[in-house]
């Protein structure tokens, strides 16, 4: 049985510099221009990173303990999605502090048995004005192995809509993603652990660089995007091509083989 009781974190700050490398080379994974001036919304992913020693890292890679990891015993962790809403653009060059703070828990039960949902907001600050507002979901559950799911089909699948980005995340992209990111998660860059301990059929594409995707959509036509939602539902694995598709009516998904969607975004 989960149990948080007394588990309540104090928000804590931190104050960065935009620097235009990250996005340069965020640009290059993505084989696109690298922005200009404003960071395309997500692209703060690239900052505030958190860089713990190595011994302070669990068996997953991820930090054994930590300000907003809730204290569960042999703890999975999985990203759920988020949302986010901008009044103005982060900026290269800008002072900004990002505050962050525990926003909500809640316990449910799913097909894996209990689950901790975790969500954390962030509040961007330039001049101590806010500028932008950002919330992840988190998923925690406790366990030992899991069980393996069937054979992981590889037939790219077949989108109509009025935008379409066609993508297979290949081992060495998600190892540059992992390495902008500072995540450390071995289910992205093991595929033993990935498979034999937490039960995945490959290596896992990280929920951000879904969630990044289904932005390029928009970004690409010239759209300006000042509120988005993004929900993962089931995991995309390396070498599964994956269309990100979308419309001008503010409407996102992520299509993988086997007509699984395994995400939904929507933007204004």
């Amino acid at each position: 049985m989960i149990d948080i009781t007394g588990w309540a974190p104090e928000p804590q700050e931190a104050t960065e510099v935009i620097d235009a490398a990250p996005s340069a080379a965020l640009a290059g994974v993505l084989d696109v221009e690298p922005p200009r001036d404003e960071l395309p919304p997500l692209w703060q992913w690239l900052h505030f990173l958190e860089r713990p020693a190595q011994r302070e890292l669990g068996p997953d890679g991820h930090p054994r303990d930590g300000r907003f990891l809730p204290p569960m015993p042999e703890r999975r962790r999985m990203f759920a999605g988020g949302r986010f809403r901008i009044r103005e653009p982060l900026r290269v060059g800008d002072t900004v502090t990002r505050r962050a703070e525990l926003a909500s828990t809640a316990v449910k039960h799913g097909r894996s048995g209990e689950m901790l949902f975790v969500t954390v907001r962030h509040t961007f600050l330039r001049g101590g004005t806010e500028i932008a507002v950002e919330e992840q979901d988190l998923v925690y559950r406790s366990g030992g192995t899991a069980s393996r799911p069937g054979e992981v089909p590889l037939t790219a699948p077949e989108v109509k809509a009025p935008w379409t980005l066609e993508v297979t995340a290949d081992p060495v992209l998600l190892f540059r993603f992992s390495a902008l990111t500072y995540n450390p998660h071995r289910i992205h860059y093991d595929e033993a652990y990935a498979t034999g301990v937490e039960g995945h059929g490959g290596l896992v594409v990280h929920g951000p660089l879904l969630a990044i995707l289904c932005l390029e959509l928009p970004r690409r036509a010239g759209r300006t995007v000042r509120e988005l939602s993004f929900r993962a539902r089931r995991p995309v694995y390396a070498r599964q091509p994956f269309v990100a598709a979308g419309s001008p009516d503010g409407e996102l998904a992520i299509e993988a083989p086997g007509g699984v969607t395994a995400m939904t975004a929507a933007f204004a």
